[in-house]
């Protein structure tokens, strides 16, 4: 007869246990958190450049063009015989051959604000109601709610989450796109406040930070403001599913959580808000100020660089996209000014974070079940202007025709080159792809076959793809 023992509990089982005594859930919730874990991890980082990259200084040179389409900067060869970029991404240049281009992506307009709505949601049609202005309930869905509503949690984590922040113009209006529109307030993905509005200020702070305009300001953000995630000062882990308190406790830190984050996410589900308490992982990925030097070294110890890391540690910890907004208040609409503004302060600190990104994911073993997709709301002129009542120095305007979207990992076949744009860069001259491409391409990343839906808020049902992935693998 076997000798009698207790059973053994992880850490895990104790929170999952606690979870459904003191937050209500039942087993069979629970069952489904537990079969979550099981899933296999495919993962998404969508890097949004807000403003709108020019593709000229950028993935798509025209080196041969006249002047006043080839702009200032020259290209350089890539690791990949053929392609070239700018001059100013050498890093990413060094390494082509784990990245792919798509030079074709179109859509039809040049406003910021649709446009915001078209890249962020993936749909091409303007919705019935939509405002310039402000987010509208028959707004369509962003990615990442979208993300957040079909995708299977893991390890009790949001399945989706934005950093650093909201995108908000520096009038204060926040842009339409973002959120989750006709499904609703409740499925609204989870944003990680951590950069404070600025509405003066541009670029990844604090050595990047710029004026458009040159114009000077007093730089007052140094750091992220990060929400405190730690256990009530005496509970430790060991402890937390015996205190009896301890949800008062935990309706506290959440209170500051949403103050400091704004989100949605915790009023919907306290589970969310104890593994984000608990889980070491977790906390880990948030606190910059614990991370090695080397790290922040690595990826650039400024705004880019943190958003970027941390995306990197929330994938490793379970979240299935994350969308990080590099540059508040459109950084990347470049009207004017645009060669000293990209050259010193905008490409620079891409081009470090952005191969950091790809060489961290490729050590931790993640880069093959991690699509990273980089893409702005549209591209810019073929031809540069000059606003004189604003700038000194020239720029583009902007233009929805033809945009680069930038894709590396998740199967990705690296150092090619999709579609091409015409010899000024205006139009797509071959395979051009849409947003709903695009968005195809991110929801195959996920692991999300065509036949998956997601469900409004009258609970009716719509396509989750509207066209083919783009032909990157």
């Amino acid at each position: 007869m076997p000798a009698l023992s207790h059973p053994h509990f992880t850490r895990r089982d104790a929170i999952q246990a606690g979870a459904v005594g003191l937050l209500g859930l039942g087993l069979g919730e629970l069952n489904v958190l537990r079969a979550a874990e099981k899933h296999a991890a495919k993962s998404v980082i969508y890097v949004f450049l807000s403003g709108g990259l020019a593709q000229h200084e950028s993935f798509d040179p025209k080196p041969d063009a006249p002047d006043a389409i080839r702009g200032e900067f020259g290209s350089i060869a890539t690791k990949t015989p053929g392609l070239r970029v700018t001059e100013h991404l050498p890093k990413l240049a060094a390494c082509s051959d784990k990245w792919c281009v798509v030079r074709s992506l179109t859509h039809k307009s040049n406003d910021h604000s649709l446009a915001h709505h078209i890249m962020l949601t993936g749909r091409s049609d303007t919705p019935v109601g939509f405002n310039s202005n402000a987010p509208k309930p028959t707004d369509h869905p962003s990615l990442a709610a979208i993300a957040g509503a079909v995708t299977k949690a893991r390890n009790n984590l949001p399945p989706a989450l934005v950093l650093p922040d909201k995108i908000v113009h520096n009038s204060g209006r926040v842009l339409p796109g973002q959120f989750a529109g006709v499904m609703g307030r409740a499925r609204d993905p989870w944003f990680l406040e951590a950069s404070a509005f600025e509405p003066k200020a541009y670029g990844a702070y604090p050595e990047y930070e710029f004026d458009h305009q040159h114009r000077s300001f007093d730089a007052k953000r140094k750091a992220f403001t990060i929400p405190d995630l730690s256990l009530p000062q005496g509970v430790t882990s060991d402890r937390f599913g015996s205190r009896l308190d301890v949800l008062k406790h935990l309706d506290a830190q959440r209170k500051a959580l949403e103050s400091n984050a704004n989100t949605g996410a915790f009023s919907r589900s306290r589970a969310d808000a104890v593994s984000l308490l608990t889980d070491a992982r977790v906390r880990a990925a948030f606190d910059l100020n614990r991370a090695p030097a080397r790290d922040l070294e690595r990826y650039g110890n400024n705004a880019f660089g943190w958003s970027l890391l941390m995306s990197a540690r929330l994938v490793e910890a379970g979240v299935n996209l994350v969308q990080v907004n590099l540059g508040n208040n459109e950084s990347w609409d470049t009207h004017g000014n645009a060669f000293p503004n990209l050259k010193d302060k905008l490409l620079p600190p891409t081009d470090k974070a952005l191969s950091a990104l790809l060489g961290d994911l490729e050590q931790r073993g993640l880069l093959d079940s991690t699509l990273i997709v980089m893409a702005g709301e549209f591209g810019r002129t073929p031809r540069i202007s000059t606003l004189t009542q604003h700038y000194k120095g020239p720029g583009r305007d902007h233009w929805g025709a033809v945009q680069s979207v930038w894709l590396a990992g998740g199967g990705v076949k690296g150092g090619t080159v999709i579609g091409s744009s015409d010899k000024t860069g205006a139009y797509p001259a071959t395979d051009p792809q849409s947003p709903e491409n695009f968005a195809a391409t991110i929801y195959s990343a996920l692991g999300l076959p065509k036949t998956v839906a997601w469900y409004d808020a009258e609970t009716r049902p719509h396509h989750l793809y509207h066209a083919d992935p783009m032909p990157v693998a």
